[in-house]
Parts: structure tokens; sequence; C-alpha cells
């Protein structure tokens, strides 16, 4: 299979990323790179200089919202690829109509409590819908301690599971390591389908 047939394929399918900041951003960038034919982006917040030493922005972005930054710069890849966006705050209500129409979600926050809400939510309100996060990603160093493990068919995990963002910096290599095994894994779960 050459890479005209994965792009063919990935075109069929739509995936959810919630956040934009150093995993979702990356992790959407690898997508669009692979083929993926939509992106369901969401994220509240803007891009700030603090982010550019991890997130896939740009000087020149600084202070417009991260949806609308991450759009552009996908469509300067690739600009076939539908990208919609939602700019605002996720919770339990919300979450099954902004991914409606998703084949798959990447669980892109900061916060332990959006990612346990987020999990609880997907798997209780949207069952069968496969569901990537990201625990364990900070510092430096140690790359063969970040893996993939699967919890179930449903839910599955990348990282090392144990280094925390407020004990070591979050820095580029090990969040674009953990970022893009996320979107490895949404491309190894969709070339798995049909459609």
């Amino acid at each position: 299979m050459d890479f005209i047939e994965v792009k063919t394929h990935l075109s069929k399918f739509t995936a959810g990323i919630a956040g934009a900041g150093g995993l979702g951003s990356n992790c959407a960038i690898a997508l669009a790179r692979s083929g993926i034919g939509t992106l369901v982006i969401c994220d509240f917040d803007v891009v700030e200089s603090s982010n550019l030493n991890r997130q896939y922005y740009f000087r020149d972005q600084i202070g417009q919202p991260k949806t609308v930054a991450l759009k552009k710069n996908i469509h300067s890849i690739d600009p076939e690829i539908k990208v919609i966006t939602h700019s605002g705050m996720l919770d339990r209500m919300n979450i099954p109509t902004v991914f409606s129409g998703c084949d798959i979600i990447v669980e892109a926050f900061d916060s332990a409590e959006m990612k346990e809400m987020l999990v609880e939510t997907v798997q209780t309100m949207m069952k069968n819908i496969p569901l990537i996060v990201g625990s364990g990603m900070a510092g430096w160093g140690s790359s063969n301690s970040i893996r993939l493990r699967k919890i179930d068919d449903t839910l599955l995990v990348c990282g090392d599971e144990s280094s925390q963002s407020g004990e070591e910096p979050l820095m580029a290599p090990r969040v674009g390591i953990v970022a893009n095994m996320q979107a490895n894994t949404v491309v190894e779960i969709l070339m798995k389908l049909k459609r």
C-alpha cells in the first residue's frame, strides 16, 4: 500500500481533538500530514508566547484563538482537509454534540479533572467511539518510558503515565513523541476500519 492509498482511505474519516495545546496542535498536524479527511478541534484558549516552546503555532499568531491559528496551519499543509472548530470549554453536556460524527477522539487537555470528565463522558455517552488519551510527558529524556497502553477496546493511553507538568516543564521533544504516538494510534485504528 502506498501513501496515496492510505490518504484515500483516511480521507473518509473524522477525528475529534479535545484541546489544541501541545498534544492537540501537534497531533492535528500529524493527522493532517497523514491524510485525515476531517478534523473537529475544540479549545477555549488563545496562543501565548509561552506556548511556542512545544505547540504548533508561530510568533505572528500570538493572541489568536488556538482553533483559528491551528486551522490556518493545517490548511497551509493541506487546504482540502475539512477543519471544524469550536472555540469554547468542553463539558459533559456539549461533548456529544461537538464530537458528533467523529470516528475517533483524541484527548489533549492539561487538567487531570478535564481528562477524567472527557473519558467518563465519551465512555458513557458515546460508546464504541475510541478515545486516545495522553498521560505523562513532562521533562526530557527517558523516551523508552513512553508507551501505548490499551485499557479496553475503546480507551488507549499514550505516555509514561507518571511524569507531571507541575514537577517538570513540558518540553517539545516528549510532548511531540506523545502527540505523534496519539496520531499514529488514530491512523492504526482507522486503517483497520472499512468505509
